[in-house]
């Protein structure tokens, strides 16, 4: 598989607008500057200053695509994307490192959590949240060539199935379809949303699945089919439970008028630093504690499914 840094130098040369920034945060693309160094621009960790410096490009007609850490890139430089690129509406495409979970082993500080929620509030600004770096690199050349800003949460994990259907922007992937429970998830964790699929359908349940890949454009058909046609639909995401997929959602159910069953799995507050399985296990998103919640939510009597 063509890896993501090798897409974008093979993107360079047929586009020549094509320009790759970053603010010290070289992870993905550390043989760029060799291979392309009159297109190559590291900052330093000024990522407002990039921010500026990416709109002066994209007003002169060239592709910034800028890298930098998600919490830097989406919370010190957030003004700069506001009114620099967001009221311009300019094509700079915003890469952000370690996103969410995968941040892993750092504190707050370090932790983007509140990434979607920022970026998706912004006009003209849309979101993609791959799965993994099949579906990173397969959606990276729509997004470029696309005239409106973008951000990206950057995922180089292996894929854990095999998807029938390409990118295509605003557009899901539904992977199984069901009556009884649909689950909405976007990025790495649709791995551990495989797993709790299979567990519910060993328990007897039947079960939709969409990775939603782009929480802004969302997918209205895709998200409005699923709670039609299910009796719960449960969000799962690595972040805070304000502003991100739950709140996409109960904002388009409200406007549909759908009423459905909604179990939220998202973060009340900053998780625990520790390796990445460490911190799914302690704050419940493997598959497995998926399964327990939607098998909990299920069995509460308090809870009248629709």
């Amino acid at each position: 598989m063509i890896s993501y840094e090798e897409t974008l130098l093979d993107i360079a040369k047929s586009n020549e607008n094509l320009v790759v920034m970053t603010a010290e945060n070289r992870a993905a693309i550390r043989g760029l500057p060799n291979k392309m160094p009159d297109r190559f621009i590291d900052v330093g960790i000024a990522e407002q200053t990039m921010i500026g410096a990416a709109a002066g490009l994209a007003k002169r007609g060239r592709i910034p695509v800028v890298h930098a850490l998600s919490t830097f890139l989406t919370l010190r430089a957030f003004e700069f994307i506001r009114t620099d690129v967001g009221i311009a509406n300019l094509p700079v495409k915003l890469v952000g490192g370690v996103p969410g979970f995968l941040s892993d082993g750092n504190g707050p500080t370090h932790q983007a959590i509140e990434d979607i929620a920022l970026m998706r509030g912004i006009p003209n600004m849309n979101v993609f949240c791959p799965a993994n770096a099949l579906e990173l690199v397969d959606g990276m050349r729509q997004i470029i060539d696309d005239p409106s800003p973008w951000y990206v949460r950057y995922n180089a994990a292996p894929a854990s199935h095999e998807s029938n259907e390409p990118f295509q922007i605003g557009k899901a992937e539904v992977i199984s379809e069901g009556m009884d429970v649909g689950i909405l998830v976007y990025g790495f964790l649709l791995k551990e949303a495989l797993v709790a699929k299979e567990l519910l359908e060993k328990s007897g349940l039947s079960v939709t699945l969409v990775n939603v890949r782009t929480p802004k454009p969302i997918d209205k058909d895709a998200v409005l089919k699923a709670a039609r046609e299910t009796r719960l639909l449960v969000t799962v995401e690595d972040h805070f439970i304000t502003g991100g997929l739950y709140s996409i959602v109960s904002e388009l159910l409200v406007h549909e008028q759908t009423p459905v069953n909604v179990l939220p799995l998202a973060l009340k507050t900053w998780f625990k630093p520790a390796l990445l399985p460490d911190v799914l296990e302690y704050e419940g998103f493997t598959g497995e504690k998926i399964f327990e919640q939607v098998n909990a939510y299920i069995k509460d009597a308090s809870h009248t499914m629709l």
